[in-house]
């Protein structure tokens, strides 16, 4: 279950990394490196096997160099090819980007999802920040409830160490409260600017002028 759910993160985040623009395998590498290290070690060992399923599904295609003459060339030739997505790939990078579930709550499923927001739906955005923080208020009450118990009974630097991870996610949770504001704040001005032509068209038709009367 666990490996699944990491491939598909791994397969969201280099479909987002490719519609960016095109790569080598090195150069993806050190990008999902930078993405997903940040939420999960990554396995550079994961990585071509992804590629190769991607492949196989027709996600993605690649740009290979004209046959090498020589043995070295021979060696280098696969650093040399470049990964693109395709059309199809690109249909399936907005299906993941469309997905809210308790996936994309998880810490990692939720990293990746939040690096390409940009390309995300409001609404889809908003319901992700809301389930990724319904999640983390769930595990401050599992981490308080410990903490209440186990305080007398621990030393003091499993003690601090308790206390670092309750405070991680009250941090969490207090940024995810200011992302909802301004999510929930910019989704009520696109709103009114969508609304305000009908209304003024409304108040006009439904409101004769006085001399008519």
């Amino acid at each position: 279950m666990g490996g699944r759910k990491g491939a598909g993160v791994l397969e969201l985040a280099v479909l987002g990394l490719l519609h960016e623009s095109p790569m080598h395998g090195y150069e993806l590498r050190k990008r999902l490196n930078a993405l997903l290290g940040m939420f999960r070690a990554f396995s550079y060992g994961s990585l071509y096997p992804c590629l190769k399923q991607l492949l196989a599904k027709g996600l993605i295609v690649e740009d290979r160099p004209e046959e090498p003459n020589t043995a070295l060339a021979l060696q280098s030739r696969r650093s040399k090819i470049v990964y693109k997505l395709t059309a199809d790939g690109k249909e399936r990078l907005q299906e993941l980007l469309t997905e809210s579930g308790p996936a994309a709550w998880e810490d990692e499923g939720f990293g990746v999802h939040f690096a390409f927001f940009s390309h995300t739906r409001a609404d889809v955005r908003l319901r992700i920040l809301e389930g990724r923080r319904s999640r983390l208020e769930e595990r401050l009450e599992r981490l308080r409830a410990a903490l209440a118990r186990t305080r007398e009974r621990v030393d003091s630097y499993t003690l601090e160490l308790q206390n670092h991870g309750l405070e991680s996610v009250e941090r969490e949770v207090r940024w995810l409260n200011e992302l909802i504001g301004r999510e929930r704040a910019e989704q009520e001005r696109a709103q009114a600017r969508a609304g305000r032509p009908d209304t003024t068209t409304n108040t006009t038709q439904d409101t004769p002028p006085e001399q008519d009367r």
